[in-house]
């Protein structure tokens, strides 16, 4: 009888999975690893060490509620020894596929003889819809593991590589990696895109989702930044973004606020918008890591979808 074991892509997921009875141990990954820096040696003490520089300094994130959250749940799955098929449920958005392609570059070091299989929830046939796993009914989820993707070791192979051209100090090689579609991971390129629209674009200095903050706030008029947050997280596109995550990048975008109840924009900032003036030399010497990357050493272009070294 093989024995199994499932990795979930968060809380509120793996208490959903537990409610379908599905045989197998389920372990929950805990990181955002889409955000900040991180290095390609997952689980080593210095990756360990660099995420909770990362988390504590950004998100305030004490180091007694790193260890009971992430590191043992991390010691957990590291315990898990005897498992031969291990299944992974992610998500088609950037936070998830990060996410998925670390454990996967973990799995191939560690856990080179696991059955490795996939289910991940995006678009459903007849909808252009994307949704999450908590959205699906049971059926559908019951579907969808059924319809597992069982993983190549050409597919671990090549998620590895990803992770590595990922946590490495320049994104270029990852743009050539767009159009690669060989492999069974379906929403890897757009999540790839996404990752790569997250650099400060040439035209006025801030990425792809600080101008979407800026437009939304423009457009919407909305009454309060609570308000702002349920408008930027019920469109997102790729992202799958958390409120922690845009309330930071809100905060970070502060000087381009005038009020945020009701939200307006200062002059500056609808300049910035319309992209009459440029705000990178205000950012520039923020050392802000996407991946192994800064995100201020590169700019994106808009026009030509590409990223340029500075």
């Amino acid at each position: 009888m093989k024995s199994l074991l499932h990795i979930t892509n968060g809380d509120s997921f793996t208490s959903r999975l537990q409610s379908l009875q599905l045989k197998g141990d389920v372990i929950t990954w805990r990181e955002m690893l889409c955000e900040g820096k991180t290095l390609s040696t997952v689980g080593s003490e210095s990756f360990w060490k660099t995420r909770f520089e990362f988390l504590n300094k950004n998100y305030k994130v004490s180091k007694s509620w790193f260890i009971e959250k992430t590191l043992k749940e991390y010691r957990s799955l590291c315990n898990h020894k005897q498992q031969d098929q291990i299944v992974l449920w992610f998500e088609y958005d950037l936070f998830c596929q990060i996410n998925m392609l670390a454990v996967l570059s973990w799995l191939k070091q560690h856990r080179r003889h696991a059955e490795i299989s996939l289910v991940c929830s995006g678009k459903i046939e007849g909808s252009d819809k994307l949704y999450g796993l908590n959205e699906l009914s049971d059926e559908k989820l019951l579907e969808l593991y059924g319809n597992k993707k069982a993983l190549s070791q050409d597919d671990i192979e090549y998620a590895d590589y990803i992770w590595q051209l990922y946590c490495s100090d320049n994104p270029i090689r990852l743009e050539n990696q767009i159009a690669n579609n060989d492999f069974q991971f379906e929403y890897l390129s757009d999540a790839l895109k996404t990752h790569l629209k997250r650099f400060p674009t040439i035209k006025n200095g801030l990425n792809d989702l600080e101008n979407h903050i800026l437009e939304v706030a423009k457009k919407e008029k909305p009454k309060s930044k609570k308000e702002l947050m349920g408008n930027l997280l019920s469109d997102q596109g790729f992202y799958g973004f958390g409120d922690t995550q845009y309330d930071r990048m809100i905060s970070s975008l502060k000087p381009l606020f005038s009020s945020f109840d009701p939200v307006k924009l200062t002059k500056k900032g609808l300049h910035v918008l319309k992209q009459e003036t440029n705000y990178y030399s205000e950012l520039r010497d923020n050392q802000m890591y996407l991946g192994g990357s800064l995100k201020y050493n590169f700019l994106y272009n808009t026009d030509s979808d590409r990223i340029l070294k500075l």
